[in-house]
């Protein structure tokens, strides 16, 4: 086998260069590799951009004293292959691995970098790793804490899949664990014990009649949902068992921050253990952002609430306005099938070139 870094054009048609890109596997933590080849293309082929290196992410950026800077991020990551590489072609479409989360969202991004060398708003470009493992892993963390002045813009572009229209925002995430108590006894003699797991039909009982908020927030409506997605109980076949654990997620409008909605789920669980696992806020729409309002009048389109978390959040934590736009297809993403089609790779393409040439 051998580790040298393929050679990628990055002036190519970009639907040639998401092949490219998805034909070099970057698995979440192996993405190296990929990383290599971003960086020796744009040092060779860019050279009106300065380029750095931060563990396996590439950054890129202009300083030509524009009055307004635009971030372009994606992140080079993909979960696990599940015999979908290498890429091919079929008519229109174009399958593979990271072919729609989000490759074809860094090709356009990586094409733009190189052949827009006047740009009228300055950029940056974050080609960043782990995003799709645990948050403190994610590159973007890693970045934020050791070259923080490369994140900062007057809107930030996430290439996330969209299907080629703006979602902006996005939910937050709160996960908990919520317990239930009991006794336990051998099974044949149950009404010696207490039986936690049937106590835990009251929680799925406060779930079922659960009604979910709609929140506009500047036109883009946020679905909220708290879900159960996971129960765990019982040592033994023959044993009544003595504890129960209910994971519910709750997936939150960016109106509530995070001790809002955690007070909101211990409100609606009230009487019962809870234990916050994992917490992550949303963000809010960015729309008003003058840059934002731009960027959208040339895609012609309306944007729409982001259902699911993405690093948006991350940018307005830092107070920059951040919207996600690629040309993937989101409900495509970590299958089997996965694929994108090749005309929204063009479209994603010409409306970034029109908005920043």
């Amino acid at each position: 086998m051998t580790t040298t870094a393929p050679t990628l054009d990055l002036t190519v048609d970009p639907v040639e260069l998401t092949a490219a890109l998805v034909d070099v596997p970057s698995v979440s933590g192996d993405e190296a590799r990929l990383a290599d080849a971003l960086e020796h293309a744009l040092r060779t082929q860019a050279p009106h951009l300065e380029v750095v290196r931060s563990g396996a992410a590439v950054l890129a950026r202009t300083h030509l004293g524009r009055a307004r800077r635009v971030l372009l991020a994606g992140h080079i990551d993909t979960v696990p292959i599940a015999d979908n590489l290498p890429s091919h072609r079929e008519g229109d479409l174009l399958y593979g691995c990271g072919t729609s989360d989000m490759k074809s969202g860094d090709a356009v991004f990586a094409h733009l970098a190189a052949t827009l060398t006047e740009p009228r708003h300055d950029l940056t470009l974050v080609f960043y790793d782990c995003e799709e493992i645990e948050a403190t892993r994610n590159g973007l963390g890693r970045i934020e804490r050791d070259l923080p002045d490369w994140l900062g813009a007057d809107l930030a572009i996430l290439g996330e899949p969209t299907g080629g229209t703006v979602e902006a925002g996005c939910q937050g995430t709160l996960r908990v664990e919520i317990r239930t108590h009991g006794r336990r006894a051998h099974s044949a003699r149950s009404w010696l014990g207490d039986n936690a797991v049937h106590h835990a039909a009251e929680i799925l009982a406060r779930l079922n009649a659960y009604t979910a908020r709609d929140v506009d927030i500047d036109g883009c409506v946020y679905r909220e949902g708290l879900q159960a997605v996971r129960i765990a109980g019982g040592v033994a076949g023959n044993v009544v068992p003595d504890e129960c654990v209910v994971t519910v997620n709750f997936r939150f409008a960016p109106d509530r921050d995070a001790e809002a909605a955690q007070a909101h789920v211990r409100e609606v669980f009230d009487g019962y253990d809870l234990t916050v696992t994992d917490l992550s806020p949303g963000a809010p729409p960015g729309l008003a952002a003058p840059a934002a309002r731009e960027f959208l009048a040339a895609t012609g389109t309306t944007a729409h609430a982001k259902y699911g978390w993405t690093d948006v959040s991350r940018f307005a934590a830092l107070g920059i306005p951040a919207i996600n736009y690629g040309p993937g297809d989101p409900n495509l993403a970590h299958t089997r099938e996965e694929h994108v089609d090749t005309r929204a790779i063009t479209g994603c393409t010409d409306v970034l070139r029109r908005f920043l040439a």
